[in-house]
């Protein structure tokens, strides 16, 4: 029977969504299941909501164990055919907290965080020595094993566990499977199941280049003229007027919410046009909030979860049916992240891709994508530049490269001078202290 080992257990909504989809999933419903976590309170809460929904809608099929903390960390890997990793090195409080307040010093406000911008590169090089560290143990007790990342920044932290480890790995993201029916129904256009789309490019900012009904009528043209339609409205409630900029000024929509990419790029949060933040609806500072919210909620709805009554539906996080695919060699597809490799041939080679992946018996493989329009490679670009010197600097330690990297992100250069980013990245460094490892 199967092994799943699930890394960061003490996210506990989150293991029941793909541990509840895999109860859910006949080839892996009698699997043993490792939850492992550094946090004993959460992996405890974790532990028997898990074993709850074992009885409650699988029968106490699953075998459930827990491992807590480092020195138990290749007895909860060992042996694994799958590792879903779901950790978040230094939490609220203290780290998200210093990624948001030090860069606020300098004039340079977020909106999430946690994958570009200044955020998102410090994200990357406090999590990255921590799966450097799984890798090993992987490589060791479960050298088969399937690494599916679940962690943001999704593309540093895939592309690192691709390009310098030997772990199978593919980084799995929500916004693919949820991009084009959100689209259609934030606009008020029908459709009809089943849709046919083609989406690549990069975690977050992977393009929706076509977009057919099931008759095979073409979407995008009225997409095009209602999303152009609510940004000229000056009443307009919509929270996604970022990305329908997007479509009307290069000609697509991508896949990850306008919060996330309005500080992807130097068009929208601007200290020297703050009308834009209230024109785009830009909800500064969003991810703090939700992160004090969720540990409010987590509080609120603790005891549902810990107290025996819970159950599931199945999702459509990718997770189990990979594992499923893989296991019983019936084909999958999804949106996946992997190494380029040639798959769209205008990004790099050893850039981390966000494309069509077929999932078999063999394994997640990557599809031939071909060449993105121009302008969106573009973009994608600028965002491949910071994510590969950010990699550099966590394999090299070089702070030079952690000071490149900021100065590459677009919206952290287009806000702040050379000097300035220099100054915000050695405090950030400072602020992180053990968190990071040392640099030269």
């Amino acid at each position: 029977m199967p092994k799943i080992t699930f890394m960061g257990a003490g996210s506990t909504v989150f293991a029941k969504n793909v541990l509840g989809d895999c109860m859910l999933t006949e080839s892996l419903r009698d699997s043993t299941i490792a939850l492992y976590d550094i946090d004993p309170e959460r992996l405890e809460e974790s532990y028997i909501m898990v074993c709850a929904l074992n009885q409650n809608i699988n029968n106490n099929r699953a075998k459930i164990e827990k491992y807590l903390g480092v020195e138990n960390r290749k007895a909860a890997l060992k042996g694994a055919d799958f590792v879903v990793n779901a950790i978040q090195v230094g939490g609220y409080d203290p780290c998200t907290i210093i990624d948001f307040e030090v860069p606020k010093k300098y004039g340079l406000r977020q909106t999430i965080g946690d994958t570009h911008s200044i955020g998102g590169i410090f994200r990357a090089l406090r999590t990255i020595p921590v799966l450097e560290d799984f890798a090993r143990d992987m490589e060791e007790v479960c050298p088969d094993a399937w690494f599916l990342n679940y962690t943001n920044p999704m593309a540093m932290l895939t592309g690192f566990m691709l390009r310098y480890t030997g772990v199978k790995t593919v980084g799995l993201c929500h916004s693919v499977q949820v991009c084009s029916r959100g689209l259609l129904h934030a606009l008020g256009i029908p459709w009809k199941e089943p849709l046919y789309e083609r989406i690549g490019g990069i975690n977050h900012m992977a393009w929706l280049l076509e977009l057919r009904n099931a008759d095979g009528t073409d979407l995008y043209p009225e997409v095009r003229r209602r999303a152009i339609a609510e940004l000229e409205n000056p009443n307009s409630k919509s929270w996604d007027l970022v990305r329908y900029e997007y479509i009307r000024r290069f000609g697509y929509y991508c896949t990850e919410s306008s919060e996330h990419n309005a500080e992807y790029n130097c068009y929208f949060i601007k200290s020297k046009y703050p009308e834009l933040i209230e024109r785009y609806h830009i909800p500064l500072d969003e991810y703090p909030r939700r992160c004090v919210a969720q540990i409010a909620g987590w509080k609120a709805a603790r005891e549902q979860y810990v107290n025996g009554n819970v159950t599931h539906r199945r999702t459509h996080e990718y997770a189990s049916y990979i594992m499923d695919a893989i296991l019983t060699d019936k084909p999958f597809k999804i949106g996946g992240n992997v190494l380029n490799t040639g798959l769209i041939e205008n990004l790099p080679r050893e850039a981390c891709v966000e494309v069509p992946c077929l999932v078999n018996h063999a394994g997640v493989q990557g599809c031939y994508f071909g060449r993105l329009p121009t302008q969106l490679a573009a973009l994608n670009m600028m965002h491949v530049n910071v994510q590969l010197m950010t990699i550099e600097a966590a394999v090299t330690k070089k702070r030079e490269a952690i000071y490149q990297a900021a100065m590459l992100d677009p919206h952290t250069s287009s806000e702040l001078s050379l000097d300035d980013i220099v100054k915000l990245c050695d405090e950030l460094i400072e602020a992180h202290g053990n968190w990071l490892p040392k640099y030269n």
